[in-house]
């Protein structure tokens, strides 16, 4: 088990179940925007956020933001520690830094010694893209090994100033060398490990090299707390880093949906309105210790027959849909219609 650690009132480690990060994509110093995305991320179920912090005015901004946001806040710095003590002066919740690019060992121990006197932790943070020189020369490039070394490294170098709230990452957008570098550092270490992979790409093809990744590394029982990064908008970050985690058994909204795959007797866009009804889930919780299942069926074949221990199921004809409840029909309604009645009818179960 990893070591426990506190990202404002989140718990990283220690057995606590992996929590959902993602980061803010405007200008932090532009609070309203700011105070906006935040809190749309914690409404789609983000529990710890993070904000690029590339100079004073972004640093100074956390002081506003903490007033409202509902959720912890990560500052992301990178080279200079100036920016590092600001944003703890003005409430950040944690740090992410590399103590190696930082500007030196006596930079580095005074964000740490910051860090430690307002009782926060430092996520050290590595990617392929940014290892030491001297790694790189000795593996011939970015590596698996060179990133755990780079990592561990780091880590070292807050401990020899005896900080120990650390949190450690080491990202690539090689998804091979991602789990590789992950699986050889949680071998060594017990400080909890923020899993993703870094620049995974466009939301389809990011969702493929995370699901891979993130999925390889949670079903290897190996992360605390994790980001899905994509090239959209961060909310959808998070939308699928809790289908990932329910996907892989690690958390379970009590909700289960299926769909058919369709075929030549389907009559209605059912991609659109098993899409449409997905979104209308993504916010909505069972009450603890219940389960439901919706089922969405492009025919009358794979509607009550099939589905019939659907809590609420849709079998769809020409244009419309008859909405049934553990295979007993309740109401046809329109195609139009169709999504938005499922999703009341969630809502009122």
């Amino acid at each position: 088990m990893t070591k426990e650690i506190f990202c404002g009132d989140v718990k990283i480690g220690g057995g606590a179940p992996v929590s959902i990060q993602s980061m803010t994509n405007v200008n932090t110093a532009d609070i309203p925007a700011a105070k906006e995305q935040i809190r749309r991320l914690r409404e789609a179920g983000c529990q710890i956020v993070r904000l690029a912090v590339p100079d004073m005015e972004a640093a100074q901004a956390f002081s506003e933001l903490k007033k409202d946001a509902g959720v912890p806040l990560v500052a992301d710095i990178h080279f200079d520690y100036h920016l590092a003590l600001e944003a703890i002066r003005n409430g950040a919740d944690k740090i992410r830094i590399n103590p190696g690019n930082i500007g030196g060992r006596e930079k580095a121990r005074q964000v740490a010694e910051a860090a430690r006197a307002a009782g926060i932790p430092i996520r050290v943070g590595v990617n392929s893209g940014s290892l030491e020189k001297d790694i790189l020369e000795k593996n011939g490039g970015p590596t698996a090994e060179g990133l755990a070394e780079s990592a561990l490294r780091n880590a070292e170098l807050l401990e020899d100033m005896g900080f120990r709230d650390i949190v450690i990452s080491l990202k690539a957008s090689n998804v091979k060398m991602n789990y590789d570098a992950y699986r050889l550092v949680a071998a060594r270490t017990d400080y909890p490990l923020h899993i993703g992979v870094t620049e995974a790409g466009t939301l389809a093809r990011g969702k493929v090299k995370s699901a891979a990744g993130i999925g390889a590394l949670l079903l290897s029982g190996i992360g605390d707390t994790m980001r899905v990064s994509l090239t959209a908008d961060p909310v959808e970050e998070v939308i699928f880093a809790k289908e990932l985690l329910r996907a892989v058994g690690l958390r379970d909204s009590g909700i289960d949906l299926v769909s058919c795959p369709t075929c030549g007797r389907t009559r209605v866009d059912l991609k659109a309105i098993a899409e449409a009804v997905e979104r209308g889930l993504a916010s909505i919780e069972a009450p603890r210790g219940r389960k439901l299942k919706l089922a969405v069926m492009g025919c009358a074949v794979n509607g009550p027959g099939e589905a019939k221990d659907a809590d609420l199921g849709v079998a769809c004809g020409d244009g419309k849909g008859v909405i049934f409840s553990k295979g007993k029909i309740i109401k046809t309604v329109t195609e139009d219609e169709i999504a938005g009645e499922m999703i009341r009818m969630v809502q009122n179960l």
